[in-house]
């Protein structure tokens, strides 16, 4: 798979899935195919309360056993609220991040994402008011 296939493979939003996730990280087998990692991700980040309003697009390399490689990057953000709010949102969304990474990949697919860019995105849209 091209690196900008894998990419958009793996654009990720939170929110509600299709798929019913395993109920802990611990409890899944490990991720064999990029649906599986897919949906081991938005099992793990489903929970994170994000702030309605900022999105931010986190963009990181993986090693063969599910580990970063390098050191994640912001690719875009829309950040609502001062400073401390932004400020905090970031924050929000590194730990998010760290917290569902290391990923448990069987060989297969560790050999298949080694080196290969992937990316995340965090936030909601702000609701709108009713007319």
């Amino acid at each position: 798979m091209k690196p900008r296939l894998a990419l958009a493979a793996l654009a990720l939003l939170v929110g509600p899935s299709p798929f019913a996730p395993p109920a802990t990280a611990e409890d899944a087998a490990p991720a064999d195919t990029l649906m599986d990692m897919r949906r081991a991700i938005g099992a793990c980040l489903a929970g994170t309360p994000i702030a309605a309003g900022s999105r931010v697009t986190i963009a990181f390399m993986m090693k063969r056993d599910g580990s970063i490689f390098g050191k994640p990057r912001i690719r875009y953000a829309r950040l609502e609220g001062d400073a401390d709010a932004q400020r905090r949102f970031l924050q929000q969304a590194a730990r998010a991040v760290d917290s569902c990474l290391p990923l448990s990949v069987t060989p297969a697919l560790g050999a298949a994402i080694a080196g290969r860019m992937f990316s995340i995105t965090l936030g909601r849209e702000k609701p709108q008011p009713r007319a």
